[in-house]
């Protein structure tokens, strides 16, 4: 009776793992936890991996893989001539997620459009009361002091009305932050008094349902078999992200068949990612930016001749040598050489040590000074090893008697701190979201995203300008004169100091199918199917 037993439970362990095998469970070895699911509060991929390309959708979206905007929850939309309102005529017919905290009685209509982004503009509207919150990206691009209104002309069309041309609108709403929230969610939130939910336990219309999180460990989806495109739908039906910190571990589980899909190997792994058999790895150059950022509030960085100083202390090519490991180039502007509109002309000051000193001195710091360097927790696509980079400019401030303390935090904790403004240096850098010059030069450095990713807290008024007149410009010549000009600047000013452009490298086991690298650094996975 026993053996009995024994078998019939073999058997039936047999049977559950086949059921699983068949059913197609895809595993994603993640490289952090996220700090939310709302993906209007975030601004890192880690973030709208998460959320946004999993549960939301948008009005308009990325073709999968490129930078070609394409409708999603808007079938259309129209221009007026001034190009100053937009109106999107919304598709019917599709269905908010069913979860076992939430039930909707409708389908998506105009008024989720409006809560979306109403939420945004109006600090006084009732739900971001409840749950007060900052949009970083909304704000830091501007358009929360440049979108006038949010109309609703019926059930299912919106208009947009701006103050100003915004020649990268319908872009802007292709990102992640813009993804489309449930009105009647937030409603039954905010009646149980509980608004904060909608950052635990998220509700879109996306191609995967969130089922659970556990921080540092796992997050847990189902396939939304309601999803309204039945092309770009979900090939799978689970999919789950193992959170995993250390790349090596990360490496070690994708040989080991435990994730079908990896992110940000370490340089030194790639050869033998390469080399392995069951293993592919797909390789682009990376549309990102790894960067030092000079908080130029906080004294001595405010001084021009001291960011000079440290800048040309830092020998780049011997951290691109020994962080990148040749899968990489040197940056010598603000923007890749993969974004339209870069300035190919300019050059960094040649790395004299001697010179940063002698500048350290004139500026009256005959005996140097300390610093504080932060250091990112984890491994980006833009840094592959902040720590090492960290150690090495460390070193080489020492020699002009610059004495820095490296700190780091963990990553929400470190990107919090960062926009409080707590850093003096700090390791940091960005992958661009939308294909538009305006997405690097004024959300890194423009005045409206001080609060934001201009994690140097820069506002200089030529460079703004600059900025300014290249967002309401539609030609594209000259916003590419204005851009060009602008990147001159930040050379000459140095709010930041441009290390690398990182090479992106995506393994994954060779059963997987249909998997693109999106230009953008997040990672989709309806459409993906494992053989």
């Amino acid at each position: 009776m026993q053996i009995k037993k024994i078998a019939l439970a073999a058997a039936g362990l047999l049977v559950t793992m086949a059921a699983a095998q068949a059913a197609g469970t895809l595993v994603y070895c993640s490289e952090g936890s996220p700090a939310g699911f709302d993906p209007a509060q975030y601004t890192t991929g880690t973030d709208f991996d998460a959320a946004a390309e999993t549960v939301f959708n948008r009005l308009v979206q990325f073709q999968r893989g490129g930078t070609k905007v394409v409708p999603a929850l808007a079938e259309k939309w129209d221009i007026s001539g001034d190009a100053r309102s937009y109106t999107f005529h919304l598709r019917q017919g599709v269905k908010f997620q069913t979860t076992d905290y939430f039930k909707p009685t409708r389908t998506f209509n105009a008024d989720d459009v409006l809560f979306t982004f109403n939420r945004m503009l109006d600090k006084n509207q009732p739900f971001r009361k409840a749950y007060p919150t900052e949009f970083p990206y909304f704000s830091d691009m501007g358009m929360d002091s440049n979108i006038v209104k949010v109309e609703k002309l019926g059930p299912y069309s919106v208009k947009f009305t701006l103050k100003n041309v915004d020649a990268a609108f319908i872009q802007n709403l292709a990102m992640s932050f813009a993804s489309i929230q449930s009105a009647e969610y937030a409603d039954k939130l905010l009646k149980s008094g509980k608004a904060a939910l909608i950052n635990q336990q998220p509700v879109g219309t996306g191609p995967f349902v969130f089922k659970r999180y556990q921080k540092d460990a796992q997050i847990r989806y189902a396939a939304n078999k309601e999803y309204w495109d039945k092309v770009e739908g979900p090939k799978v039906d689970n999919l789950i992200f193992a959170i995993t910190t250390d790349p090596s571990v990360r490496v070690q589980k994708l040989k080991a068949g435990e994730c079908h899909i990896t992110v940000n190997p370490r340089p030194s792994d790639i050869a033998g990612l390469k080399a392995n058999s069951k293993i592919n790895v797909m390789s682009q150059a990376g549309f990102n930016l790894g960067y030092l950022a000079y908080n130029v509030k906080r004294k001595p960085l405010d001084q021009l001749p001291v960011r000079q100083a440290l800048d040309m202390a830092i020998n780049r090519k011997a951290i691109l040598e020994a962080v990148y490991q040749g899968a990489g180039q040197l940056a010598t502007s603000s923007m890749p050489p993969t974004q339209w509109g870069f300035n190919k002309n300019l050059k960094n000051a040649p790395y004299d040590p001697a010179k940063a000193k002698a500048l350290l001195a004139k500026a009256g710091f005959t005996k140097g000074m300390d610093l504080g360097l932060w250091a990112m927790p984890v491994q980006r696509p833009y840094n592959p090893n902040a720590k090492l980079m960290a150690e090495m400019i460390q070193a080489d401030w020492a020699k002009i008697g610059v004495k820095a303390k490296i700190v780091s935090y963990e990553w929400g904790e470190y990107i919090k701190r960062a926009k409080n403004g707590e850093h003096q240096t700090m390791l940091i850098g960005w992958t661009g979201d939308n294909g538009d010059p305006d997405n690097w030069l004024g959300t890194l450095f423009g005045c409206d995203a001080i609060n934001g990713n201009n994690f140097s807290k820069w506002c200089y008024q030529p460079f703004e300008q600059l900025i300014q007149q290249g967002r309401r410009t539609t030609n594209v010549a000259e916003r590419t004169k204005l851009y060009m000009q602008a990147q001159e600047i930040v050379n000459q000013q140095l709010p930041i100091t441009s290390i690398a452009h990182s090479t992106v490298n995506q393994p994954m086991l060779k059963t997987v199918s249909g998997f693109k690298v999106s230009p953008f650094g997040t990672n989709s996975f309806y459409g993906v199917s494992i053989k």
